[in-house]
């Protein structure tokens, strides 16, 4: 029997962690291989792993094909709809996988119309649905990675901007997908220096993020002098509201600094 392995579809889900394949190779090595390798034709879609560790300790099993499969993009749908309901599957790794769903069947949906206007009349201004796949909504793709449309948005804005080093910490649970969120709005030189200095720079650099976005704090007042004030209390009063000023002026600097390398990391991550 031949097996042919393509490395991208391999590469397509998350490796299993150093942990995690060790569990699997000891299984098989004690129960065998009890669920068949799935195929289409001669190409190996689920079972990389088992695949692997078969070959490797001569241990026996089964292949099944699936017949349902007509595209490439079909195999991908599959498999993502077969990890999205592990529950070992992260919630970062279910909205990644969820949001290649959305883009898979959202450029079906798009590669339909384009087929099906032509037969449309072009004085009509109804727009061409697809009858074979619904478009997802944000909504949907969330319930599908059962997260909230607020976490997808998050791990969306991950993908996007976030540097390798980051992606990496949210994967092994260095720093939770809010704070990742947040530091992936810095620029990326910065999101490594963060990553590099562990759990506590990362949280410091995402609380700094979010501190930058929220409304400005109240001045702080200076009590008012008494009538009867002396030099000294008339100098210190003096002095307190120097420091207040100052205070302020600081904290706008910070904020606008922050402001400003967020906005030229979006900004570059726009281009």
């Amino acid at each position: 029997m031949t097996i042919t392995i393509n490395e991208d579809l391999r590469a397509y889900i998350d490796p299993l962690t150093e942990d995690e394949y060790t569990a699997l190779e000891r299984s098989l090595l004690a129960e065998g291989c009890r669920d068949a390798l799935v195929l289409w034709g001669d190409l190996l879609v689920d079972g990389h792993n088992r695949y692997g560790i078969c070959q490797k300790h001569a241990i026996p099993f089964n292949t099944m094909q699936n017949t349902t499969f007509k595209s490439i993009d079909d195999v991908h749908l599959w498999m993502i709809d077969n990890h999205l309901g592990r529950r070992s599957v992260s919630d970062f790794q279910r909205g990644v996988l969820a949001l290649r769903k959305k883009e898979i069947v959202s450029a079906r949906v798009a590669q339909t119309q384009v087929q099906q206007a032509p037969a449309v009349s072009t004085t009509s201004d109804t727009p061409v649905q697809s009858e074979s796949e619904p478009q997802l909504t944000r909504e949907a793709v969330a319930r599908a990675a059962r997260v909230s449309s607020a976490t997808l948005g998050q791990i969306e804005k991950i993908q996007k901007t976030a540097a390798p080093e980051l992606v990496g910490a949210v994967k092994s649970g260095v720093i939770s997908i809010n704070a990742a969120a947040a530091v992936a709005s810095l620029p990326s030189e910065e999101q490594i220096a963060a990553v590099a200095g562990g759990k506590k720079e990362l949280r410091l650099a995402a609380r700094q993020v979010r501190e930058a976005r929220l409304p400005p704090k109240p001045k702080p007042e200076v009590e008012p002098l008494p009538n009867d004030a002396t030099p000294d209390q008339i100098e210190i009063h003096r002095l307190m509201q120097v420091v207040a000023e100052l205070t302020e002026e600081r904290d706008q600097l910070k904020k606008k600094v922050q402001h400003l390398t967020i906005a030229l990391s979006e900004a570059r991550s726009d281009q």
